[in-house]
């Protein structure tokens, strides 16, 4: 087995040697900027998240300006990028190094681990990168370039068999080089021991692989979880008085809490045009005040566990509102942009999807 361990760790760093994946922050040692471009990688592809991590630099360059920034702030340039958890964690964080570490990064692996969004992936990824300490990291590519060569057919998502990965991804790591060896493997996966595809011809590892010999890159690794989706209908009511629109700040234990959308109602189904004027609930988010502008189509945004379908309604009011709940605000239409809104609110903006009434 140690034979293997030197076999795969030793062709890694050779294919590395050939092999350019230009990235923005590869070399990077600025352990902030580490940790923002670790943050806006989560759940998000490489090409994606460049630009993002590009407009934070340049608004927040350094972990203090970061702090400083508003909510608000910090959401809208985040806007487009999805799970806002994480900018919330973001956001948090730097505020947490600012005030306890006087706003330098810490530098010990426990350390690192412990901030708010930061798990062992990336405090793995920041130590090992920013600090050069000898901690392997462990993501969707190195689970799979791992399951296939090491020929590993149990799941990668079942917490028993996640602590073995862990340990032979530490056992493969070059103890003398940990940042060059975790960027080759990821680099490795991403763009060789692909998902679909893998370039199983050109690979040096190929002859000790036990899945290109068995033929089973197809169906390794294996996840044992499928993803449950629902669908969930939403009806947004967007209230025009002269120049101006009603907004509301999602509060609630829910998606998108901290941006921005409209009033809403949430229905079981989708109705069609004729009988969405006869439900009771929906008459009374128009009010007596209101005449109906439009109303679009569906349109719709998936999400890891959820699909949104949104109709949204455009009502045009006699007289302004009194809003009571310090939740909903009257804006300027023409200042809409300096608000954070969910991709499929914005989307609707850019697009004015086009409309059944």
């Amino acid at each position: 087995m140690l034979e293997n361990y030197q076999f795969f760790t030793q062709k890694l760093l050779e294919w590395a040697a050939t092999a350019h994946r230009p990235l923005a922050w590869k070399g990077e040692k600025n352990p902030y900027f580490i940790w923002l471009s670790e943050i806006l990688l989560q759940q998000t592809r490489a090409e994606q998240g460049l630009p993002y991590y590009e407009r934070f630099k340049a608004a927040f360059p350094t972990i203090v300006d970061l702090a400083n920034a508003t909510e608000d702030e910090v959401f809208k340039l985040w806007q487009g990028l999805g799970y806002y958890q994480r900018a919330r964690n973001l956001h948090f964080t730097a505020k947490y190094i600012t005030d306890t570490y006087k706003g330098v990064f810490p530098s010990s692996y426990d350390e690192i681990r412990a901030l708010k969004g930061v798990g062992d992936y990336t405090a793995a990824a920041i130590a090992s990168f920013g600090f050069d300490l000898p901690y392997a990291v462990l993501d969707g590519n190195v689970y799979r370039v791992l399951s296939r060569f090491f020929g590993i057919e149990k799941a990668i998502d079942e917490p028993k068999n996640k602590k073995e990965f862990a340990e032979l991804a530490q056992n493969l790591l070059d103890k003398n080089a940990p940042a060059a060896y975790n960027q080759a493997i990821m680099d490795f996966g991403a763009t060789h021991c692909k998902p679909k595809n893998p370039l199983c011809g050109t690979c040096l590892h190929k002859e000790k692989c036990v899945a290109f010999a068995s033929q089973k890159q197809h169906i390794l690794p294996i996840k044992a979880k499928k993803i449950q989706r629902k669908e969930r209908y939403f009806y947004y009511f967007i209230y025009h008085f002269e120049d101006k629109i009603v907004l509301k700040k999602r509060a609630d234990q829910d998606i998108w809490q901290g941006l921005y959308d409209f009033p809403l109602l949430e229905m079981q189904e989708l109705y069609d045009t004729k009988t969405l004027l006869q439900i009771t609930d929906f008459q009374f988010f128009v009010t007596k005040f209101g005449q109906i502008k439009k109303i679009s189509q569906p349109t719709s945004q998936q999400l890891t566990h959820q699909k949104i379908i949104a109709v949204f309604v455009e009502i045009n009011l006699e007289k302004k509102l009194e809003i009571m709940d310090n939740q909903y605000i009257w804006v300027d239409l023409a200042q809409k942009q300096q608000y954070a809104f969910p991709k499929i609110v914005s989307d609707y903006w850019q697009n004015k999807t086009q409309t059944l009434f």
